[in-house]
């Protein structure tokens, strides 16, 4: 990111405001499930809003322009205002990948059906726009649907582990952090199988 504000600044700010705009859907769509489901805690805390400094993280923020890699601010709530303790958790964390899955829904069929219209080329900076905005939503779509604390995977796989492997769910708890920055700094082998599967994921809703 940081290359392409020096090298194409419109791109930067294209691929910038695409990752801003896929962050606030996730992070809104966490703190709509949580209300649905009975609690208040995230609109209390002004979170139930699409407005972007409501959801971005300065560090995860700085991070993610500078790195590659960051977050943006987790949604609040309490197990004990939702209707299933046990399983609304899990449906918290699954609305923020499903809202990005129907922005690339959305976006692809926008590019789909905008392109031959206007007849945009790939320079043009409202195609850009539309492909980043595919792009990172499949990205953040696959990439928090790993079952690694405190990715939003982990509390679907928590919902469904049995009491059995409870020690499981404990070690993940406690060390999933570091298992996540191992598998972003020294999973090579993993971001390239992660990058394919988003990018077969793409062609498949553009071909579409």
């Amino acid at each position: 990111m940081i290359e392409l504000l020096f090298q194409q600044p419109i791109l930067f700010f294209v691929a910038a405001a695409a990752i801003i705009i896929a962050i606030t859907v996730h992070e809104f769509s966490h703190a709509a499930a949580a209300y649905y489901l009975g609690d208040p805690t995230a609109k209390n805390e002004g979170r139930l809003t699409l407005n972007p400094l409501a959801h971005l993280d300065l560090w995860g923020t700085l991070l993610l322009f500078f790195a590659g890699f960051g977050w943006g601010k987790p949604v609040p709530f309490n197990p004990y205002n939702l209707r299933s303790p046990r399983y609304a958790p899990a449906f918290i964390s699954l609305a923020g990948p499903l809202a990005n899955l129907l922005m690339v829904v959305l976006f692809a069929l926008l590019l789909k059906f905008i392109y031959p219209v206007l007849g945009l080329g790939e320079e043009n900076a409202l195609f850009q726009f539309l492909y980043f905005l595919i792009v990172i939503n499949a990205l953040l779509m696959v990439f928090n649907l790993l079952p690694v604390p405190p990715l939003d995977g982990s509390k679907l796989l928590f919902a469904v582990l049995p009491p059995s492997l409870t020690r499981v769910k404990l070690f993940l708890e406690q060390y999933g952090f570091f298992i996540l920055v191992a598998l972003v700094f020294f999973g090579g082998f993993f971001f390239q199988a992660l990058s394919r599967l988003v990018l077969s994921s793409i062609d498949w809703f553009l071909r579409l």
